[in-house]
C-alpha cells in the first residue's frame, strides 16, 4: 500500500533531504503544498491530518503547534525538532539503542528524531552502562565537532557569506547549557547531566564526537579491550552502526569528521592507551545523515514496515 508522507517544513535543509531521499520511491506519496500556502494553517492542517505520517522539520515552538493541528488519531508524526525528545509520551528515534528500540518505534505514533550530537553521545555511553562498565553517575564528558550546517540557517549563512568573520573552528554554547544535553542524559542513561563541549569547523556537513574515559577510574576496572568488545557486541548485525576493529584503530593517525557524508552510516572507534589507563571513544557520522535526514528515513521506514535500507542505500550528495 502506497503510504501519503507530508514533510512539513521541507525547504529547511533537512526538510530538502528527507525529500531528496524519498522522492524517488513508490511505495510512497508526498504530500507538499505550494509555497504561497506554507504558512496558510487551513491549508497545513489539511495535509497534517490527510498523511499517514508526518514528519517536522521545523523549530521547537512550531513542532508542537503543528502536532496540536493533527486531529485525526491515524496520523503517525516523526518530529526532527528537539521539542519532544525528553518527552515520555513519545518514543526516542535511535533504532540500535537501547535494545528493543527498533520495535518500539516500529509500533510508535509519536517518534522524536534524534539529535545530531546526542546520536553519538548514546551510541558510545549507553551500551557500557547497560553492560555495567561504566557507572550511571559517572561524571561524563562529551567533546564534538561539527560542520557548520548542523547550526541552521543562521550559522550557514555566517560562514558562507563572503565577508564571514568566523575563523576555521570555533567552540559555543560555552554556558554549558546547550539544549541536548537534557536528550543526552536521559537516553544515555546517565544520572548526572554530562559536560558537553561542542564545536563548529569551517566544512558543511560531517561529524566527531568524542567521549574520553580514564579507565583506570572505573569500579568495574575494564581495559581497552573490553569497552571494545562491549561495543563491538551491541552493534553486531546492525546495517547502519560498526565498530572499528582494534587493529584498524592502532594503525589509525587521523581521523575525519566528513568520512561519512551523505550516508546513514555512523562508525565508532575505541582508541586507548592500556599503559595509562586511558581510553577515548569516537563516534563519526554525518550531522545531516544519520545526525537527522537519513535518521528520519530509517524511522519512517521501521513505522511502515518497510526494508531498512529503503532510500538509504546510496551516498546523497552532500
Amino acid at each position: 500500500m502506497t503510504a501519503r508522507v507530508f514533510i512539513d517544513g521541507e525547504a529547511g535543509t533537512t526538510g530538502l533531504q528527507i525529500r531528496a531521499r524519498l522522492a524517488d520511491r513508490d511505495d510512497l506519496r508526498l504530500l507538499s503544498l505550494p509555497e504561497a500556502q506554507r504558512k496558510d494553517p487551513a491549508a497545513r492542517a489539511a495535509l497534517l491530518n490527510d498523511a499517514d505520517v508526518v514528519i517536522l522539520c521545523l523549530p521547537d515552538g512550531a513542532a508542537r503547534e503543528a502536532v496540536q493541528m493533527i486531529e485525526n488519531p491515524a496520523v503517525r508524526v516523526i518530529d526532527a525538532s528537539t521539542a519532544h525528545r525528553t518527552h515520555p509520551d513519545w518514543v526516542y528515534g535511535l533504532p540500535e539503542c537501547p535494545r528493543g528500540q527498533a520495535d518500539r518505534i516500529a509500533a510508535a505514533l509519536r517518534v522524536s528524531n534524534p539529535g545530531c550530537y546526542p546520536t553519538g553521545a548514546i551510541a558510545l555511553i549507553r551500551p557500557l552502562v547497560d553492560a555495567g562498565l561504566l557507572p550511571d553517575d559517572l561524571p561524563v564528558s562529551i567533546h564534538a565537532v561539527s560542520g557548520y550546517s548542523g547550526g541552521g540557517r543562521s550559522m550557514i549563512e555566517s560562514f558562507e557569506r563572503p565577508d564571514s568573520p568566523d575563523q576555521a573552528f570555533r567552540l559555543y554554547a560555552l554556558g554549558l547549557e546547550h539544549k541536548h544535553v537534557a536528550e543526552m542524559q536521559a537516553h544515555a542513561g546517565l544520572r548526572q547531566r554530562p559536560l558537553f563541549v561542542p564545536s563548529v569547523g569551517r566544512f558543511r556537513q560531517g561529524m566527531l564526537v568524542q567521549v574520553p574515559l580514564p579507565l583506570w577510574a572505573l569500579p568495574s576496572g575494564p581495559g581497552v579491550g573490553d569497552i571494545h568488545a562491549a561495543l563491538a557486541e551491541y552493534y553486531r548485525g546492525q546495517p547502519f552502526v560498526s565498530v572499528a576493529e582494534l587493529a584498524e584503530v592502532t594503525a589509525l593517525d587521523r581521523l575525519h569528521p566528513e568520512a561519512l557524508n551523505g550516508t546513514n552510516e555512523m562508525r565508532l572507534f575505541v582508541f586507548g592507551n592500556g599503559r595509562h589507563g586511558q581510553a577515548l571513544l569516537v563516534a563519526q557520522l554525518d550531522n545531516l545523515g544519520k545526525g537527522a535526514s537519513g535518521a528520519a528515513v530509517q524511522n519512517l521506514n521501521l513505522m511502515l514496515g518497510r526494508a531498512p535500507g529503503a532510500g538509504l542505500a546510496d551516498r546523497l550528495a552532500a
